[in-house]
């Protein structure tokens, strides 16, 4: 368990004031979010877009294909372009609850910072991964603190929190991992082609994946391809679809009540048996059941 430091304990307090009840919860601070749980929960798979996470008390545990990253109120998560990543709480409790702040990431904004400020240094490697934890320095948090005090004077957020997001984005690019944004946001390099791959799977995720022909739209052979993708995502291009085929099938099957075969061929499959199997794999029980499973408990959720 983190030590609670002044910083973290006011956090705590804020978060609570402002989180009635267990859930994610929006904020009249634009792409500001928080999140409280009264206890451990279940692995939460999804499809986790650019965010900041600070947690001011209890533990989350994210895995990224077969890594591991835990992190409490000592290291924030950054997440710099979209993963399929699997949550879990795993420290938490009535008196204690997880309480985690979540400020989603806009890449232009990123991208026009880097602009004002000139070009950043160059990067230690040519791309690295999409996810990392990094120390909660007294200077993050105060940045965070003062974000989040906003939300007590209502009246002052429409003209200060744009000035205290900013000062939180410039403090993640100049942090000591703040290259890897960087790196996502601005230039022409690997990791801004791996981000339009990404971008290109996730509208096009139904369609049959040739790399041949995926790696000449990017400008890259097909082992470069598979190399900085690999660096950046810890899976290939085709385990990558293959998530968001996944995941999106589970949301059909939720949402729009299709049964496994129909949301198996809408996301792209052609063996519904295959579907099934993949997806047991992934989710942990075979669709029936795991919707089974999804609607006793509420459903889908947005973890952090």
């Amino acid at each position: 368990m983190a030590t609670a430091t002044p910083e973290t304990a006011e956090l705590a307090a804020h978060f609570l004031r402002h989180t009635p009840g267990d859930g994610v919860h929006a904020t009249a601070i634009p792409r500001l979010s928080l999140i409280r749980a009264a206890r451990p929960g279940e692995p939460l798979v999804l499809l986790h877009q650019p965010a900041l996470c600070v947690v001011a008390q209890g533990k989350k545990r994210v895995h990224l294909a077969d890594e591991v990253y835990v992190y409490d109120a000592s290291r924030f998560l950054v997440i710099s372009i979209d993963l399929p990543v699997t949550g879990q709480v795993v420290e938490a409790s009535p008196a204690a609850p997880y309480l985690c702040l979540r400020l989603d990431l806009d890449p232009g904004e990123l991208a026009q910072m880097l602009l004002e400020f000139g070009p950043p240094p160059p990067a230690p490697q040519p791309s690295a991964r999409g996810l990392y934890l990094s120390a909660a320095t007294p200077a993050m948090l105060d940045a965070v603190l003062r974000l989040t005090r906003l939300l007590d004077a209502p009246e002052d957020i429409p003209a200060l929190a744009p000035l205290a997001v900013r000062e939180l984005t410039y403090r993640l690019l100049k942090s000591d991992e703040g290259w890897r944004l960087r790196q996502i946001a601005a230039g022409d390099g690997q990791a801004r082609r791996i981000a339009r791959a990404i971008d290109w799977l996730k509208h096009h995720y139904a369609e049959p994946l040739r790399i041949d022909e995926f790696a000449r739209e990017l400008h890259m052979s097909p082992s470069s391809l598979h190399h900085h993708f690999k660096a950046v995502t810890a899976m290939s291009p085709l385990q990558y679809q293959k998530q968001l085929r996944l995941q999106e099938a589970r949301r059909l099957m939720f949402s729009e009540a299709l049964d496994a075969t129909s949301a198996a061929f809408r996301v792209g499959y052609e063996s519904a048996s295959q579907f099934s199997r993949e997806y047991s794999r992934l989710f942990g029980e075979p669709p029936a059941r795991d919707l089974r499973r999804l609607r006793e408990t509420g459903g889908l959720v947005r973890p952090a």
